[in-house]
Order: structure tokens, then C-alpha cells, then sequence
């Protein structure tokens, strides 16, 4: 069985920055134990894979993603280079196309040079620190958050945040899905780095689904709606960002790098 293969990197307006993701249209569902092997195989922190929509659907592709070990339900860079895709290769003439998901209906959308995805926003409210998580980040945040999937954790300083050496075993083992350690941006609105050990992925390059818990805590905090964002990972990128209501919207380039097929 032959699949089309794509590999983008999201969130960069050139190759080899961002973060990268695979891309894999199919005609039908496959067993979700033979898409986490090709997630696997592929070994990028996300493997997208989508299904056209029956013809009276109210969307236009079903999409899921799976990291090397795990699905998960909601993923920003994965969604951008899926609707970049498809939009470049098999809806040339569409401007916006729409997808069901674990998190509801998702849409990616031609914004110039770039593209803009429509979220659900994820405010997060404050907690108490998890036992044991300033000594796994290596240093306490001033401000621990929680979204409804990963932990925001605020910094007073965008040096703080780069200086940040986490103990990933150590954040691992505290069982929770993901931290995002944030502070203020030297030159844009904020700045974060992103960590999902338990799954796989010790530092994410770019995670569009961090901004659904980071934007709406910064637009708050700043009291402005748009915002620009940067991802100071190793390949690092950039996202704008737009509040609106319960929803918040992420832009950002997209640049192909492979194109094959893949041998299942």
C-alpha cells in the first residue's frame, strides 16, 4: 500500500527552521495501531493524517495526529502544514477549508504569505505548583497555570526562560501532559519553550496548541488582542496571534521540504 508523503516545516518562512511535521492523505481510516507505527517510524514530534468528509458533511476533511507514542487531540503545527497541503496540492482554488477533530471543527485558511488557523482558546487558570516542578524545570516560575491539557509556567524574564535546563526524566515522571515556560519578549509580546516528555517529545520546536493556553494569558495580562509570539527552541519560530472570544486565531508560514510516498 502506497501513501503520499509530506513533510513541512511550520511556522518558518524557510527550510529547516519551525517545526517539522509529516503529512499523510488517505482514502479511508486505516487501524490507529498502524497510523501510531507510521507516526513512530516517521519519528517527528507529529504525524498529521487526514480523510476527505462524506459528501453532506459540514466540514471538508477529518484530521488526526499522532506523536512517536501517543494520539493527541490537538496539535497547531500538524494542522497548519495539513491545511498547507491541501490547499497547495488537492484544493488548489479554496481559500479556507475545514476539519473535524477530537477538539471540534478546526479551520486553516490562506492569509497571504501565510496561514491562519481557527482554535479553541484555553484559558488557563492558576494552580499550585506540582510537587517536584521547579526542581524538574531547574528553576521555579513565578506563576504556575494550567490549561486544560498542558501547564503554563510564567517567568519574569525572556533570559530566564532560555536558561531553562528541565530535567526531563524528572517532568516525566510527574505524569503531566505538557509544560510551557513563558515571559515577556525582548522583541515581540512573549516568548516560550515548550516541553512534552511523557510523550515523546522532550522540546518541541514550535507548538502552535500552546499558544490556545499562552495567548489567551498574555492578551489578558497586556490587554491587547493581537499579538506576536516567538518559540525560542533550537529551530525556533514565529506566530501571530489573535484573540477572540472563546477562540483564537494562529498564523504563521509553512514550507514544504519532502514530498514522496510512503510503503506501508
Amino acid at each position: 500500500m502506497e501513501i503520499p508523503f509530506y513533510q513541512l516545516d511550520a511556522f518558518s518562512d524557510a527550510p529547516f527552521g519551525g517545526n517539522p511535521a509529516a503529512v499523510c492523505p488517505l482514502d479511508a481510516w486505516l487501524p490507529a495501531e498502524t497510523l501510531q507505527a507510521i507516526a513512530a517510524e516517521n519519528n517527528l514530534s507529529e504525524t498529521a493524517f487526514f480523510v476527505k468528509a462524506a459528501k453532506d458533511a459540514d466540514f471538508d476533511y477529518e484530521l488526526r495526529w499522532f506523536t512517536p507514542l501517543v494520539e493527541v487531540d490537538l496539535c497547531g503545527h500538524a494542522t497548519l502544514a495539513a491545511g498547507s497541503v491541501i490547499l497547495s496540492h488537492y484544493r488548489k482554488r479554496k481559500k479556507k477549508i475545514l476539519f473535524q477533530s477530537q477538539s471540534g471543527l478546526l479551520s486553516v485558511a490562506r492569509d497571504g504569505e501565510r496561514f491562519t488557523m481557527d482554535f479553541p482558546g484555553r484559558k488557563p487558570e492558576a494552580v499550585e505548583a506540582p510537587k517536584g516542578l521547579a526542581q524538574a524545570m531547574g528553576k521555579a516560575p513565578a506563576k504556575v497555570l494550567k490549561g486544560e491539557r498542558d501547564f503554563l509556567l510564567i517567568y519574569p524574564e525572556q533570559s530566564d526562560v532560555l536558561e531553562l535546563e528541565p530535567d526531563f526524566p524528572d517532568l516525566s515522571h510527574l505524569g503531566l501532559y505538557g509544560y510551557i515556560a513563558s515571559a515577556p519578549g525582548e522583541d515581540c509580546d512573549f516568548i516560550s519553550r515548550c516541553f512534552f516528555p511523557a510523550y515523546g517529545i522532550d522540546e518541541d520546536p514550535v507548538t502552535g496548541s500552546a499558544h490556545c493556553v499562552s495567548g489567551p494569558y498574555w492578551s489578558d495580562g497586556l490587554g491587547i488582542k493581537t499579538l506576536k509570539a516567538r518559540q525560542l527552541s533550537e529551530r525556533g519560530g514565529t506566530l501571530w496571534l489573535t484573540v477572540d472570544g472563546d477562540r483564537i486565531h494562529i498564523s504563521g508560514h509553512c514550507v514544504e521540504v519532502i514530498a514522496g510516498v510512503l510503503t506501508v
